[in-house]
C-alpha cells in the first residue's frame, strides 16, 4: 500500500489567544485515503518530546480530514501569549479501528495572542458583578522607597516617569510587558474615607489631588481583573490623557469606560460644577497613569503604618482556578 503523504510547508495564520488556522501542502498521491489529521501541539519548552501514538499523547488533536485551512479553536491546551510547536501527520482509519499514519511533518513554531477586547469585556463584566457600592475619594497616591523619590527629583527633573508594566495579573493581558505608565492607588478605608496607612510598596507616599490625573480631558480603560490565591480581587484601570501615546495604545486594545458612569472609578460634576470622584468598595484598584507626573503637583510624606510586603502584586501570578475572575479562554 502506498505511503500516506507527509504535510509540507505548514502555515499558521489568524492566531488569537485560544485559536489558530493551519494549512499545508500535500502530495496528491494517496490523498483520497486520508480520513484524519493528527496535530501534535506542545508548549515550546517540550519541543524535543518524543512523539508517541496519538492515544497516548494528551496534547494531540485528532481531527477529521476537512478542507484546509483548518481552524483549531478552544483546545484545552491553548493559553494566551504562549509559544507552541506544532507538527502534523495524515492518517487513514482502518477497518479494525486503528490508523495508518504518515511520517510527521517538520516542527513549526508560533505564539498565541493576547486577550482581545472581546475577552477583556468578558473579564470586565465578571468584575462588575463584585464591584460593590461606590465610595468617594479625593486623592491618588503612590508608595515607594525614599530613594525612588530622591532619584525623581535629582535625575528626572522632579518627575516620576512611566515604566513598562510587569507581568502581574492575567497571563493574556495585552498591557503586561507593553504598556508604559505609573501605578497609583485610590482606595480608601471604609471608616475614615482616607487612604490606608499601610502599604506593600514602601514607607514613603506621594499623594496628589484626584483632578490632577483624572478629568474630562482623560480617557479611562479597563485593563485586567485578577486575584492571587486570596479573597482580594484586583482591577487594573488605565487613565490616559486624550491623544497621548498611552491613549493611542489603549484605544486599540482595551475596553473604554465612561468616566462618569462605570462600576469601578468615576469622575463627574456636582451641582456646583466641581469634580467629584468615586471608587468601587469591594475591589482593590490599581490605576496606571500613562504620562510623566511632576512631583510638584502633590506631596511626599512617610506613612505611619506598616510595609505589608506580602500584599505586593509585583509580578504576581493570577490564580487560574478562581471561578470569580477567570474566563473560559486560556489562563
Amino acid at each position: 500500500m502506498e505511503e500516506l503523504p507527509v504535510p509540507q510547508n505548514i502555515k499558521i495564520s489568524n492566531i488569537t489567544c485560544d485559536s489558530f488556522k493551519i494549512c499545508w501542502d500535500m502530495d496528491s498521491r494517496s490523498k483520497e485515503r486520508i480520513t484524519h489529521y493528527f496535530i501534535d501541539l506542545n508548549k515550546k519548552e517540550n519541543k524535543n518530546a518524543n512523539k508517541f501514538k496519538h492515544k497516548d499523547v494528551p496534547t494531540k488533536l485528532v481531527a477529521k480530514a476537512v478542507p484546509l485551512p483548518m481552524t483549531v479553536r478552544g483546545h484545552w491546551f491553548l493559553s494566551p501569549r504562549t509559544e507552541y510547536t506544532v507538527a502534523v501527520q495524515t492518517a487513514s482509519k482502518q477497518g479494525d479501528g486503528d490508523y495508518a499514519v504518515s511520517e510527521w511533518s517538520e516542527i513549526n513554531e508560533f505564539c498565541t495572542a493576547d486577550y482581545s477586547t472581546v475577552h477583556l469585556t468578558q473579564l470586565m463584566e465578571k468584575a462588575e458583578v463584585i464591584a460593590g457600592r461606590m465610595l468617594r475619594f479625593s486623592v491618588f497616591y503612590r508608595n515607594q522607597h525614599k530613594e525612588y523619590f530622591d532619584h525623581a527629583r535629582e535625575a528626572q527633573n522632579n518627575k516620576m516617569l512611566p515604566s513598562v508594566k510587569d507581568n502581574s495579573g492575567s497571563h493574556g493581558s495585552p498591557i503586561s510587558g507593553k504598556l508604559e505608565g505609573i501605578f497609583f492607588s485610590c482606595n480608601t478605608e471604609f471608616n475614615t474615607g482616607k487612604p490606608p496607612q499601610d502599604s506593600p510598596y514602601g514607607r514613603y507616599r506621594y499623594q496628589l489631588p484626584a483632578e490632577a490625573l483624572f478629568s474630562p480631558k482623560t480617557n479611562l480603560y479597563f485593563g485586567d481583573f485578577y486575584c492571587m490565591y486570596t479573597a482580594y480581587h484586583y482591577v487594573i484601570l488605565v487613565i490616559a490623557p486624550q491623544g497621548s501615546p498611552g491613549d493611542d495604545f489603549c484605544k486599540q486594545r482595551l475596553p473604554a469606560l465612561d468616566i462618569a458612569n462605570n462600576r469601578f472609578m468615576t469622575c463627574s460634576e456636582d451641582e456646583d460644577g466641581q469634580l467629584v470622584f468615586h471608587h468601587a468598595q469591594d475591589l482593590i484598584l490599581e490605576v496606571i497613569y500613562t504620562d510623566p507626573v511632576d512631583l510638584s503637583l502633590g506631596t511626599v510624606a512617610e506613612i505611619s503604618g506598616h510595609q505589608l510586603m506580602s500584599l505586593s502584586t509585583v509580578n504576581a501570578k493570577k490564580d487560574p482556578s478562581c471561578k470569580t475572575c477567570n474566563i473560559s479562554v486560556g489562563r
